[in-house]
C-alpha cells in the first residue's frame, strides 16, 4: 500500500510537470506567430537601411531585441559571431567592435542599446506608441 502511494505521487508530479511544459510550449508558439506591436516600425527601419550588428551571446543585443519583442524578426540583424565565438569576417571587415552596433543608411554608427524612441528620431520611422 505504501509503495502505491509513492508511485501515485510520482505520477501526479510527473503529470504536473508535463502539463506545465505543454502550457509553456503553447504560450511560446502563440507568441511567436502573433504580430508584434512594433512590426511596422521594425519594417521601416529595415526599409530605411538601418542595420543592427550583434552577437548571439551578447546580453545587450538580447536586451535590444527584447525592446522589439516579436517585431525583432523584421530588423536587418547581422550576426557577427561564429559558433566558436569568433567574429565573422564580414563584421571584421566592417570594423564592428562593439555590440550592439546600429548603422544608419548615411553610415553613422551608434554602439549601444538604443531606446526605440531614439531609433525613431534617428531613422525617421514612426514608432507605434500604444
Amino acid at each position: 500500500m505504501e509503495e502505491r502511494k509513492k508511485t501515485s505521487k510520482i505520477e501526479i508530479y510527473g503529470a504536473i510537470i508535463v502539463g506545465v511544459l505543454i502550457i509553456l510550449g503553447i504560450f511560446f508558439f502563440i507568441g511567436s506567430i502573433l504580430p508584434g506591436a512594433q512590426d511596422e516600425f521594425a519594417k521601416c527601419l529595415n526599409e530605411k537601411g538601418v542595420k543592427f550588428y550583434g552577437a548571439f551571446w551578447c546580453p545587450h543585443c538580447a536586451e535590444q531585441k527584447e525592446l522589439f519583442g516579436n517585431s525583432a524578426k523584421y530588423l536587418n540583424y547581422i550576426e557577427c559571431s561564429t559558433n566558436d565565438l569568433k567574429q565573422t569576417q564580414f563584421c571584421t571587415d566592417k570594423n564592428i567592435s562593439t555590440y550592439p552596433t546600429w548603422e544608419l543608411k548615411n553610415g553613422t554608427r551608434i554602439a549601444k542599446v538604443l531606446p526605440l524612441e531614439n531609433l525613431s528620431v534617428l531613422s525617421g520611422c514612426r514608432l507605434n506608441v500604444k
